[in-house]
């Protein structure tokens, strides 16, 4: 599915959420980038480079970010979007799974995961691997959309999502089935009371969560003990 609509992916992205989704990946980047030092940062589920290209620019001359995404369509467009913006040598991606990650132990120092997590199939397996990956005292950053708790805001935004969103999908990627998924997929995925408790139970320490836009967009972050 991921492949077939990788083309179009980043126009619809933006398109759907109104450009919003920028301005959520921009505040996330105070969370992931430490700009007076080199990092190691892995960006899970990168799709095509969207969050890791907006990484790259903000971080560390010597610092070095990784792209792991399953769907190889996704990760062709990333390609071509690293050497055309010439930065090649700081950001790289590979095709592989976050339930078996193909890193060392301790290998980064920051893993982030923008609006991936609720396509994980077992996620708790994924966090524990992710963790594994991470030095003591590194950081999970994850952005994922979210139903808004407001009554009257969840009611326009099932309309919306449920709605328009398949509609304009289809029309623009040819694959209605893909867009009617998203809205499914945010819908199922747990609220932020559950997800934090989720992240505590794997090993997480220091766990907290921000509301972004009402709460159609939430951040939460986790640390790896000392």
């Amino acid at each position: 599915m991921f492949d077939g609509i990788a083309p179009d992916y980043d126009r619809l992205n933006h398109l759907m959420s109104l450009g919003v989704d920028r301005s959520w990946r921009r505040r996330a980047l105070k969370d992931i980038v430490t700009p007076e030092r080199a990092q190691r940062i892995l960006d899970i589920a990168c799709g095509t480079g969207d969050f890791s290209l907006a990484v790259a620019r903000r971080m560390h001359p010597d610092s070095r970010i990784t792209g792991l995404d399953l769907s190889e369509g996704m990760l062709a467009v990333m390609r071509r979007k690293v050497e055309a913006k010439g930065l090649a040598e700081r950001v790289s991606c590979r095709q592989g799974d976050c339930e078996a990650l193909p890193f060392p132990d301790g290998g980064f120092d920051v893993a982030t995961i923008a609006f991936g997590i609720r396509n994980f199939e077992h996620r708790e397996a994924a966090l524990r691997e992710i963790l594994r990956v991470l030095r003591p005292g590194g950081r999970l950053v994850i952005l994922e959309l979210s139903v808004p708790e407001n009554r009257l805001l969840r009611g326009c935004y099932n309309l919306y999502f449920k709605h328009f969103v398949p509609w304009i999908g289809g029309l623009i990627s040819g694959d209605r089935a893909a867009y009617r998924y998203l809205p499914a997929s945010v819908l199922a995925f747990p609220g932020r009371r559950e997800w934090t408790a989720t992240m505590t139970r794997c090993g997480y320490t220091d766990v907290r969560h921000r509301a972004f836009t009402f709460g159609l967009c939430r951040m939460y972050v986790g640390e790896k003990p000392l």
